[in-house]
């Protein structure tokens, strides 16, 4: 378990602040005088989902992938594939996944609630990653729970995946400018932040496309995809009806479901 969560948190932290100082160093949008509020805000957000779901499950999704391996859940054991190929699909159908339930909480209006908290932040950066509400977080671990079990995805292949995951996040939330030669490239494989950024436009349209969080191509080929904001570069970030200050504060990002 230490081990575990070793692997998983020195990527994180260490890519976190990587991008926290390429924003610095040249940034997409000027960043506003809350900077380091955003960032005390979000991390504290973070901290207190995790230790929710500490509260409620006590096992972690590694050790729900081996309890399936033990048992022999999971299609990719009753697959013919060599090792390197069923990690390879395992990864591609767990991305699959969360795309999936990335278009659902868009579309159910009871988990549109808990999402939107994400959508309600005016300036993305590389701690947008982190402004998710504890309980959709929870819910997210659930749905990750079963597609594991489904998969029958080994523990190894589930942490892999949570590192590539938290690093895409990070990645594509960061309020950096990429040179467009390597962001057209990057696109056709991962999403990008200018891909990204689409997908938190206030414009309904927009914010309901651009759904993947790793590879950009499941947005292809189930038309979901926008290519730019028609903004432009003018794109305005976050909904109308969370823009105060407050909304940015922890106790106001908690109850914002239900209000």
């Amino acid at each position: 378990m230490y081990s575990e969560t070793l692997w998983r948190l020195l990527p994180f932290i260490s890519l976190l602040l990587v991008l926290g100082c390429l924003e610095h160093l040249k940034p997409w949008r000027p960043s506003d005088s809350f900077r380091s509020t955003r960032w005390r805000n979000h991390i504290s957000l973070q901290l207190l989902a995790m230790a929710l779901i500490k509260l409620v499950v006590p096992v972690s999704l590694m050790g729900v992938a081996m309890w399936g391996q033990q048992h022999g859940w999971g299609l990719m054991l009753l697959s013919p594939l060599p090792t390197p190929i069923a990690w390879i699909a395992t990864l591609v159908l767990m991305d699959l996944a969360i795309y999936g339930q990335h278009r659902v909480m868009h579309r159910l209006p009871a988990l549109w609630r808990l999402h939107r908290l994400h959508h309600s932040d005016r300036m993305l950066d590389v701690t947008t990653a982190l402004r998710f509400h504890p309980l959709e977080m929870l819910l997210s671990l659930f749905w990750k729970m079963a597609v594991v079990l489904v998969l029958g995805a080994s523990a190894e292949v589930v942490l892999l995946f949570e590192i590539l995951l938290s690093s895409a996040a990070l990645f594509n939330h960061a309020n950096i400018r990429l040179n467009p030669v390597l962001e057209r490239c990057l696109r056709c494989f991962v999403v990008t932040p200018d891909m990204h950024r689409v997908h938190h436009a206030r414009v309904a349209s927009e914010t309901d496309s651009n759904f993947g969080f790793c590879l950009s191509c499941w947005d292809r080929w189930f038309q979901t995809y926008s290519a730019k904001s028609a903004q432009g570069e003018a794109v305005d970030i976050g909904l109308n009806e969370f823009s105060a200050p407050r909304e940015n504060r922890v106790l106001d990002m908690l109850t914002q479901p239900w209000r």
